[in-house]
Order: structure tokens, then sequence, then C-alpha cells
């Protein structure tokens, strides 16, 4: 039931839960501690010194006046999960909300949004979905091609335009720097019989061949992973084939090639219908290609014109057994072409940049769509002041249903008593409807062709802290969204559609704390990485539609958020990692998981061993689909 305003307060037992584990485990997320390998170059650089990879203006994370999260490539080597969706679920803020494990279906949202206000990209190029973002983690990226994952909090589309809304996250690919071969081979179950009386399994393989020569560098993985599922039909099946190769054409030209494809099969059951979908089956195929070239005009002048290309298959049975009945397929085909542009200048650095992008669907329950976007992308960063740095732009968008926009936003932070900063930053936002929120017709969901673009303003400001062993970081913002879409209805017999329900008015904050330690005295012992994040939202809604009583998304973001981990190495052979997550919702009952990993390494290999809801505590991140138990699983990783 809606409710016109709601008050958020930390209850007394998530406020005793937060002061223990302060008290007693005080676990990080340190994830740049560790040392990585530059794109370019083989200089070694710690997490101050890690370039975020934005399309223009890019800076170190040291000198950001944004709220950025790094997970590093030994903090994905270290975290006990399987996908994407997993890492991603170990961030404070981000709000994974998955319908099986594995990253099997996954929706992805930031700071109290929905899935579709949040933008995901592989090295800069947007994969997100005009259908719906339900798709969007279909991704056909390992875990292991990854060198480290940027989360960016707050409306980021003066940086990479609609969609962003409320953040983007942008996957950031590892480029080889030396010839080899890996693989990773594992196997898990929950020991739980089905109802056929055999134990709930899963397995995956993932294999990588690198291959680095004098002017170019390639990498081509493979995987396949299957299981029979934890409850009744949810087995799954999905494979994953990528390339990526990086060409130079003279001393500082580059061409960058990638190329990947995702087949997934899967039993959705309550996955969207609940309870009439029991036996729903669900199949889908993403490719994804891209090329880019970065030149060097001028001493002071780089310009990276990019296209890439996104082709979506998405069907989906009501019923598997009757196929004729309530069966949707769906071919979305997305076609972007950009020019970016960085110019250093004696006043500043200017990133200028053009995007036009069309999205166009086939579909036997939308119809045949297309629509096109065309977007000026403009931004300045100087320092007026000596330890002042100040980033200015905006994105002006047209849309070829929706017309002319533009998106403001501003950030500056201030360097003061040797490693401190202050920040501030503003932004602005849209957010697009998807073809399933305007067209979609069904027994229990219709669509409303005439919605309005959500938009929202943010603001947010804090202070950090950072140098080699040690990050901090607190901040505090407040986000306005106008025209929010939710699928809503008057009766429980009505049918959900989406409407522009209400006017949604978010403020929250976070608190982070990471520490490495490196012992001397003790070899046995080697580095100790702590460190722990909160963060905490508070949420009202001012209802614009008198009518609605029921609604589907707006009470279900999370309201507070603990994430811990522990990792340590032992002997230069042992590693362990602990870690913990705390997570309240609006609607629904607060939960608290963990999870370990422990692993052996040597010189070509590893043996790890990974435990996942070691409580086995029972949960629901999605819609009325419960969460597996405890799940063990046992892996070789070998490289040469």
């Amino acid at each position: 039931m809606y409710s016109k305003s709601i008050t958020i307060q930390l209850t007394l037992r998530s406020t005793a839960f937060a002061l223990s584990v302060l008290a007693m485990m005080p676990i990080s997320s340190l994830y740049a501690q560790q040392p990585y390998l530059k794109i370019k170059g083989d200089t070694i650089n710690r997490l101050n010194e890690i370039v975020v990879k934005e399309n223009r203006l890019q800076l170190p994370f040291s000198k950001q006046n944004r709220n950025i999260w790094i997970i590093d490539k030994e903090k994905i080597k270290s975290l006990p999960a399987r996908s994407i969706g997993e890492l991603l679920s170990y961030v404070s803020g981000v709000d994974v909300r998955q319908r099986g494990p594995g990253g099997l279906q996954a929706d992805i949202s930031i700071d109290g949004g929905t899935f579709d206000q949040s933008l995901v990209l592989i090295n800069g190029i947007k994969v997100s979905d005009p259908q719906t973002g339900h798709n969007m983690m279909n991704l056909p990226i390992n875990m292991d091609d990854i060198d480290h994952i940027e989360v960016l909090r707050g409306s980021a589309s003066r940086v990479y335009g609609i969609n962003s809304l409320t953040g983007a996250i942008n996957i950031v690919r590892r480029t080889p720097v030396k010839t080899g071969v890996s693989a990773n081979v594992f196997a898990g179950s929950s020991f739980k019989d089905n109802v056929s009386g055999n134990k709930y399994y899963n397995y995956g393989i993932r294999a990588s061949g690198n291959l680095v020569l004098n002017g170019s560098s390639h990498i081509l993985s493979a995987g396949q992973e299957a299981g029979n599922g934890y409850r009744y039909n949810t087995a799954f099946n999905n494979q994953k084939v990528y390339y990526q190769g990086k060409y130079s054409t003279g001393k500082t030209d580059v061409i960058d090639v990638m190329a990947g494809y995702i087949h997934s099969n899967f039993g959705a059951n309550a996955f969207y219908s609940s309870p009439g979908d029991k036996e729903s089956e669900e199949t889908v195929k993403t490719a994804i290609a891209s090329i880019a070239y970065t030149t060097k005009i001028a001493e002071n002048w780089v310009m990276v014109p990019r296209i890439s290309y996104r082709n979506n298959v998405d069907d989906y049975l009501y019923i598997k057994q009757t196929p004729d009945k309530f069966h949707n397929h769906h071919t979305t085909n997305v076609v972007d072409a950009e020019l970016n542009n960085t110019i250093q200048t004696s006043i500043g650095t200017f990133g200028l940049g053009l995007e036009a992008r069309t999205e166009r669907i086939k579909s036997t329950n939308l119809g045949k769509r297309n629509r096109n976007n065309a977007g000026i992308f403009g931004e300045y960063k100087f320092e007026p002041l000596e330890r002042l740095l100040v980033n200015a732009g905006v994105y002006t968008n047209y849309n070829s249903d929706y017309g002319w926009q533009a998106f403001p936003g501003l950030d500056a932070g201030y360097n003061f008593y040797g490693d401190w900063r202050v920040f501030a930053n503003v932004g602005t936002g849209q957010r697009l409807p998807t073809y399933t929120d305007l067209y979609y017709k069904g027994p229990t969901n219709i669509g409303n062709d005439q919605l309005k673009p959500e938009k929202s303003k943010y603001a947010e400001g804090g202070i950090k802290f950072n140098n080699d062993k040690l990050a901090l970081n607190a901040s505090y913002f407040v986000r306005r969204i106008d025209h929010f879409i939710d699928w809503v209805k008057t009766l429980q017999t009505d049918p959900w559609q989406p409407h522009n329900f209400s006017q949604v008015n978010t403020k929250g904050f976070t608190l982070s704390a990471d520490y490495t330690l490196v012992p001397v005295a003790d070899k046995a012992l080697g580095n100790v990485r702590l460190g722990l994040s909160y963060t905490n939202l508070d949420p009202s809604f001012k209802k614009t539609l008198a009518s609605a009583i029921f609604s589907r998304y707006a009470l279900e973001s999370l309201r507070n958020q603990l994430s811990s981990t522990v990792s340590a190495d032992f002997y230069k052979q042992l590693s362990l990692t602990m870690t913990a997550r705390y997570c309240e919702r609006i609607s629904y009952k607060d939960y608290m998981l963990m999870d370990v990993r422990l692993a052996f390494k040597q010189k070509n290999y590893s043996i790890y061993a990974d435990g996942a809801n070691l409580f086995n505590v029972a949960y629901i991140e999605a819609g009325a689909v419960p969460m597996p138990g405890s799940w063990f699983t046992l892996g070789v990783k070998t490289a040469f």
C-alpha cells in the first residue's frame, strides 16, 4: 500500500548491528590498495593513481570530485563471487536484485533508484537495452577479462548522456602485458534435493588466451556455465565468447576492437508474474561489437571516434509446455556513433563530443518501433586556484520522440591539509521510458504510450582522505526525480500499468573507511585489508496520480546497507576473504549475509573454496523470488 510520505530512520536493531561491526570487525572494501598495471606502459600504480576512464576528461581517483567506488583486479580475484552482479553486491549504495545465483538475471540500481535509471558500460560503451533494463546485465564479458569496475554514484548525464539518472557502472577491460593462457573451472551445490531427489548443483568452465605482439595485443575468452537450479524451474545454461584487440598504427594512434556474444537460457519461475509464471522460461541472446580509433591530431588534441552495435534477442515463454500462449519474442538493435575530443590549453582542458544513436525493436508484443537520439557534450576542467579543481559541462540531447533537453553539471574539489579533500557536485539527468513501459500488452501488465521521461536534480557534498594505506569518505546527497515512472493500479484485480506516478525526493549519506596493513615483523602474515562502508537512504514520495493506490517499484529500494570485507594473506600461499552484508529494504525485513573464500596459491595455479550465505538466511531481493540458501563452491584456476 502506498503512503504519502515515508520518513526513514535507523532502527535500534540496525544501529546496534552497525556499532557491533564497527567495534569487532572493521572490514574492507579495499578496492584499490593493491597495485595494478596501467593500460599503456608497465608502471605499477595504487588507488590514488588509477585513472577513472570517462570518455573525455580523465582524472586519477585521488582528484575526483564525485563519489566513485573502484573494484580493482585484486579485489575481483579475492571476493567469493561468480558474476559481475555478485561483485557489485559488495558495493555500498548499489542495489543488486538477483533472481538467481551467479548473475542469472539481475537488476542493478544505485542509491534508491530503479533498474532502468542506471547506465552500464564496457570501457565507456553503453550496453543498456531500450526494451527493458532487465536485460542490462546480460554481458558477454567474464570476470577474468576485467581490470577494474568504476561505480559513479549520482547523476552522470554530463559525462554519459541520457539514462544515467542515478549513476553509471563502467566495466574496464584488462589489456594483456604478456602472452599466455588461463582457465578457471568450478562446481558448487547447496546439497539440497530437488523434486526428483537429485542434488541442486552448478558448474562453470572459463578459458582465456592472451597474445602480445609488437604493435598489437589480443584477448580471446570463452565460458560455459550451467546448473539444475536451486528450486523448481530455475535451471540455467549460458555460453559466452569475447574478443578484444588493440592495434598500434603509429607512435600515438591505436585501433581498439571489441566483440562479444552471450546465450542465456533459464527457467523463470516467479521472475515477473508470480504465481502464474511457475512454468515460465526465457532465452536472452546478446551480441556486442565496437571499434574505436584514438589519434593525436596535435600535441594538445586527442580525438577518439567510435562506433558500437548491440543486438539483443529476448524470447519469453509464459508456459513453456504451451509455447503458443503468451509467447513474447523481442529483437532489439542499437547503433551508437561517438566522436570524443580532449584538448589541453593554457587555461584548462576541454572535452567535446558528439553522439548519434538509433534504437530499433521488432517484437511480437511491443510492435515494430524505432527512435533516434543525438547528443552534444561540452566539458571544461580548470584550476582557478592552487589545489582547487573545477569541472563544468553540459550534455544537450535531442530525441525523436521527446525533443530537445539540456543537462548541465558542475563539480569542485579542494585539497587541504595534506591528503584531505572537500568536494561538491551538482547535476541533472533524464531517463527515457523503455519500449516495455510504453507498449507492453499482457494479461497482468499494460503499457502506456503517454509517458513522459523522468528528470532529476542532484547535489552532493563530502570530504575524502586518500594515501597509500588509508582511504576515507563521508558524503551526503539530495536528489529529486520528477515524473517518476512506476507500474501502479487502483484495485488488486486491475492490471499493472506504468504512469508518471510521483515526485521522489531522496536524501542519503555514505561513510566508508579502508585500510591496508603491511606487516613487517611477522613474515607468516602478508597484507591485511580492512574497511567498512555504510549507506543510509531516506526517500519520500509526493503522489501526482491520485487514483493509484498500489505501487510496484516505489517502495522496493534499500534504506540501510552495510557492506564489509576482511582479506588476509598467509605464508604467501594462503588467502582468506570474509564478507558481511546487511540490507534493510523499505518494504521488506532486514537480513544479513556472510560469505567466505579460502584460496591456496602456487605459481601457476590456485585452488579456492567459496561459501555463500553461510548461515542459510532466507531473503528476497526482487519480486517474489526467494534467493538460495547456503551454497558451496570448489574451483581451480591455472595460468601459464
